[in-house]
């Protein structure tokens, strides 16, 4: 059995790496190769300026401010995210009352239906919810504040995209609501794999439904939580984070580039301005960003594995 093991795995592996270090590895050796010039992005002639772009990004007031508002999307959008997700997942599967005859622990009645309706947001493009919702941010026509008027608050009426203070968490929200269904059916999943005498075992020592979800549920799903909070991460640090704030802000990423993330950033200087090398120089910055926020939720969420 273990005669041409290696030539039929190698056999097996050999093309899907190659593909993928053709158009995943290659361009990224690229990117980098390129952040040492001052290619403009369309001459074909180009010189090296060693860390000349690097030394300009560090001095860059802009990229610092897209940068810090990159790590706010990686850093509170998956928190709210998945907690929101958690809770929405437990008490479809667990949150019911008990029937009679019925088991101690059950979901609430008509529990596919709200999955149904937490996942249709998932359905919609990206770029037509980020439209819907920079239509209802209107201050003037817009749902939110005829909302507003509606319930006798018509002197609170927000300008939010056009407020530099508001306009970075609009455009959160919205990338919070257009998520947030997804995991809501990851996380039922995973609850629905965990086997009911676990939670009847717990309500017979006497746990409540709170203690129950952060005894028995969170540490079974722990594996399932830490991937999402990973996927999460990256969508908010990358395509995500670019179409909300691309269609939905002034600029994009104004006021006063209150709303400028690191991946628009690299976009309006490779295509707008025609700095295709500091372009790139960004972009292996959101690189690095990208790899440590992996890393270090792996590292702090790295705990013993539970089965059951």
């Amino acid at each position: 059995m273990q005669h041409g093991k290696y030539r039929f795995i190698v056999g097996f592996l050999a093309l899907p790496l190659g593909l993928y270090a053709l158009f995943v590895v290659w361009p990224f050796i690229q990117s980098i190769y390129y952040s040492f010039t001052d290619w403009t992005g369309l001459s074909p002639e180009f010189k090296m300026v060693g860390l000349g772009n690097y030394r300009r990004m560090l001095d860059d007031e802009i990229f610092w401010k897209s940068l810090w508002h990159s790590l706010l999307f990686a850093l509170l959008v998956p928190l709210v995210t998945i907690g929101f997700a958690l809770f929405l997942a437990f008490m479809i599967n667990v949150g019911g009352r008990r029937r009679k005859g019925g088991p101690a622990i059950s979901g609430v009645r008509g529990s596919g239906f709200y999955k149904i309706v937490y996942f249709f947001p998932q359905v919609l493009s990206i770029a037509i919810v980020a439209l819907l919702f920079a239509f209802a941010y209107n201050p003037d026509s817009g749902a939110v504040n005829s909302f507003l008027r509606g319930i006798g608050l018509g002197g609170v009426q927000p300008v939010w995209l056009g407020d530099p203070d508001l306009a970075l968490w609009c455009v959160m929200a919205v990338l919070v609501w257009s998520t947030v269904g997804f995991f809501v059916v990851l996380f039922s999943a995973a609850m629905a794999a965990v086997p009911a005498d676990f939670y009847e075992a717990a309500l017979l020592d006497g746990a409540n439904r709170s203690t129950t979800f952060f005894r028995v549920t969170l540490p079974l799903l722990w594996d399932t939580v830490q991937s999402g909070w990973v996927y999460m991460g990256i969508l908010a640090l990358g395509a995500e984070s670019f179409a909300v704030v691309q269609i939905m802000t002034t600029g994009p990423g104004g006021p006063d580039y209150s709303t400028t993330v690191m991946v628009l950033y690299v976009y309006q200087k490779a295509f707008r301005d025609g700095q295709a090398a500091y372009a790139t120089t960004i972009g292996v910055a959101l690189l690095v960003v990208t790899l440590a926020f992996a890393a270090v939720v792996m590292r702090l969420g790295r705990r013993e594995r539970l089965e059951y």
